[in-house]
């Protein structure tokens, strides 16, 4: 018999289906949501997508910097993409539920593509460290083949653990509630109503996030350590001070996705709660995004001349 999204077996009833709560514990906030959320995406989807076309089509942004800041804008977009447009759906109807296949998909993606935002923003941090401490070689090391290499690797390198992940988790049996109190099918969510001992995958994804979020992190901050203290080496008139500028906005961008990140997902298990979780989520996916393409804009001066050029 089959019903709520159930099918039971025997004595044991076994999950086809989820539905995802989101939001519906603030029933009359729905619509206020959905406008500000649909507003947020807007702005995200704007801003990111003006910085893909300028770096594409300007000549003065033919350059690796901005190479890797097209890839990650397009990245953003790609990432967004995957829990808000369902976000916004479930705001407007009651319906909620959400295939195995569906999660799957979803749960498979996001960190996939989180991963790669962490790869990314590395190879970012190595191409100023290049341009800084390095600048007579830069031209050599920094060509066009190892940014196609760097991006087309920060892009494939998550995929095959990811997969294993996902398999590992939907493998099991899902005998718990159906109700996801999440607004995506992220990894702690979908697996709470796992059946059995989910220790031993708990402990698995948790070092592998480690690893993808802190090998990247302490290269980035080796980085900055080399590049700050070569700036700090030269005189005052040449050109410290455009050093730090084309260093700054990366930066900021790094400390927002980083840090929320780790408050995210890396915290101590017990100081988990599900209200909680749902707001710094929110945060991570939705807020933290939609300031990248603002930094980058406001505090790169080739870019806002770029901007206009191109607007105008």
């Amino acid at each position: 018999m089959e019903l709520a999204g159930q099918k039971e077996q025997g004595n044991l009833t076994t999950l086809v289906e989820f539905i995802l709560l989101g939001f519906a514990d603030v029933p009359g906030l729905q619509r206020f949501l959905f406008g500000v959320f649909l507003i947020i995406y807007m702005i995200f989807l704007i801003g990111n997508s003006l910085i893909m076309i300028i770096t594409k089509v300007d000549p003065s942004l033919q350059t690796p910097m901005y190479f890797f800041l097209g890839k990650f804008s397009s990245l953003e977009i790609c990432c967004v993409s995957v829990t808000v447009p369902r976000l916004l759906a479930d705001l407007c109807r009651q319906n909620r539920n959400i295939s195995f296949l569906a999660c799957a998909t979803q749960m498979y993606f996001f960190p996939v593509l989180g991963a790669t935002k962490c790869f990314i923003l590395t190879a970012m941090a190595y191409d100023r460290y290049v341009a800084i401490c390095n600048p007579l070689l830069y031209p050599l090391i920094m060509n066009t083949r190892l940014c196609i290499q760097s991006a087309a690797g920060c892009w494939i390198s998550g995929i095959p653990v990811h997969i294993g992940f996902t398999y590992l988790i939907f493998s099991l049996p899902f005998c718990g509630p159906n109700q996801l109190d999440h607004f995506f099918c992220d990894i702690p969510p979908v697996l709470k109503p796992a059946c059995g001992n989910t220790f031993m995958i708990e402990m698995l994804i948790y070092v592998v996030a480690v690893l993808v979020v802190t090998i990247p992190f302490m290269l980035i901050s080796w980085s900055y350590v080399q590049i700050i203290s070569t700036i700090l080496k030269l005189p005052p008139a040449t050109g410290r001070a455009k050093a730090f500028s084309t260093c700054s906005s990366h930066l900021m961008v790094v400390a927002l996705f980083f840090g929320s990140g780790i408050i995210t997902y890396i915290r101590p298990k017990s100081s988990h709660s599900v209200g909680v979780d749902k707001c710094l989520s929110l945060f991570y996916t939705i807020v933290t995004p939609m300031f990248n393409p603002m930094i980058y804009c406001l505090r790169n001066k080739d870019i806002m001349v770029a901007m206009r050029k191109f607007l105008s």
